[in-house]
């Protein structure tokens, strides 16, 4: 009798830690079964795709035609275009900034919101290195140096010499203090050791009209907005500011050929929320990758002069980080600041 008694306790204690045993080694395969608890699991069923700028901007339409390629291969998830203009993608871009970073929000920019305007502004309500994880570059456009064809010049060589001639003050147009558009043109200029005066206009159909009257000597504006008028002759352009020849204009020669080292391509990125875990991003990578490689989107990019352009996130990082330099530079010479 007592020795059955006494081995009650050690039976019983055998089989707690049988059991115990058996639920950890089920809850580990459950775990391991269950793609919602890992980080690579993308996308939820709910994305919102955030756009700093309007409806109908390049940046609204790359996120847009990117959006409908994931919707197609995911169809039980919602891809939802938010665009939150304002402050020159600041607004936008910092709702990014301070959104949960699970994969559930993502943000397409600019060289704007990320690069210059952190030396535009004398604050910005984030940190561009500390409250944005890049993610992938998607797309490049390129820009043209154009000038109206009333100016009598068909080369970069001409333009200079008639911009370094003391006797002539030249104007150019932007379609904004601090845009690309006037960071590309004041480059120019700073390359060829010489002033032009700047002259802003709402966009780039205001551009190319201040051009065609001959308002304005030059511009460095999108190649979507000048090549029709290059085609009708009204507008010459001299130049695109890609790294090499772009597929678009192949007969333009860089600005590098032209003896100018001024690089301007304009791009999107996407980015996310800083803090969001590497293997997520590295998952959402993939995800966009695929999309940027896919015939239908590369077709639909190409009517706007756009090509696909993914990257790793290390590279695009890299990408802004070099792009900080060379803008901060061009900023300062040319005592270009908003407030």
């Amino acid at each position: 009798m007592l020795e059955a008694t006494g081995r009650r306790p050690r039976l019983r204690t055998r089989a707690m830690f049988a059991l115990i045993a058996l639920f950890g080694a089920h809850a580990a395969t459950a775990s391991a079964a269950e793609p919602a608890s890992q980080p690579n699991s993308w996308p939820p069923k709910l994305v919102r795709i955030v756009v700093p700028f309007s409806a109908g901007s390049t940046p609204d339409m790359v996120g847009r035609v990117l959006a409908d390629s994931l919707q197609a291969r995911h169809p039980g998830v919602s891809f939802v275009i938010e665009n939150k203009p304002g402050a020159a993608g600041n607004i936008g871009t910092d709702a990014v900034a301070k959104a949960r970073p699970d994969g559930a929000t993502l943000g397409i920019s600019i060289a704007g919101p990320l690069v210059i305007n952190r030396i535009l502004f004398a604050k910005l309500p984030y940190d561009p290195e500390r409250d944005i994880a890049p993610v992938t570059m998607l797309t490049r456009m390129p820009s043209v140096l154009a000038v109206p064809s009333s100016l009598g010049i068909s080369t970069v060589s001409d333009f200079i010499a008639r911009l370094k001639d003391g006797n002539k003050s030249l104007a150019y147009a932007s379609i904004g203090a601090g845009s690309l558009s006037q960071l590309c043109m004041e480059a120019i200029a700073q390359k060829a050791g010489a002033k032009m005066v700047h002259i802003p206009y709402a966009g780039s159909p205001n551009a190319v009209t201040a051009l065609i009257r001959g308002d304005v000597q030059a511009a460095c504006l999108p190649a979507i907005a000048v090549a029709p008028q290059q085609a009708s002759g009204a507008i010459r352009i001299l130049a695109v500011t890609t790294p090499e020849r772009s597929p678009f204009l192949p007969e333009i020669p860089t600005l590098k050929e032209s003896g100018i080292e001024v690089q301007s391509d304009a791009w999107n990125a996407l980015i996310a929320p800083g803090g969001t875990p590497p293997a997520l991003v590295a998952a959402i990578n993939a995800e966009f990758r695929q999309s940027l490689s896919e015939p239908a989107v590369i077709a639909k990019l190409k009517t706007q002069m756009i090509v696909p352009a993914a990257s790793s996130p290390d590279e695009l990082r890299k990408t802004l980080a070099d792009e900080k330099l060379l803008w901060a530079d061009v900023i300062r010479a040319a005592g270009i600041r908003i407030e």
